[in-house]
């Protein structure tokens, strides 16, 4: 059983960079309302969609997705 993407989402924050999703991961952290124990992207990918407005492209969750995927190999 992999852990939440939230979980692993924070181990990417960095409030000094300008990789795109340690600033989102900057970002999330501020979001109250984030799924924090999902672990599917279509409910997350909806989620984000609809709600936050500190992600500028859906592809920046794309590449943070991946990422994850490959973390948790």
């Amino acid at each position: 059983m992999r852990r939440p993407f939230f979980s692993w989402l924070m181990t990417q924050r960095n409030p000094v960079t300008f990789d795109e999703v340690q600033t989102f991961a900057n970002a999330a952290f501020y979001d109250h309302q984030f799924p924090k124990q999902a672990e599917d992207f279509e409910s997350l990918s909806r989620y984000l969609e609809e709600n936050a407005s500190y992600l500028h492209s859906m592809s920046i969750f794309d590449e943070a997705w991946s990422r994850y995927l490959a973390s948790e190999e």
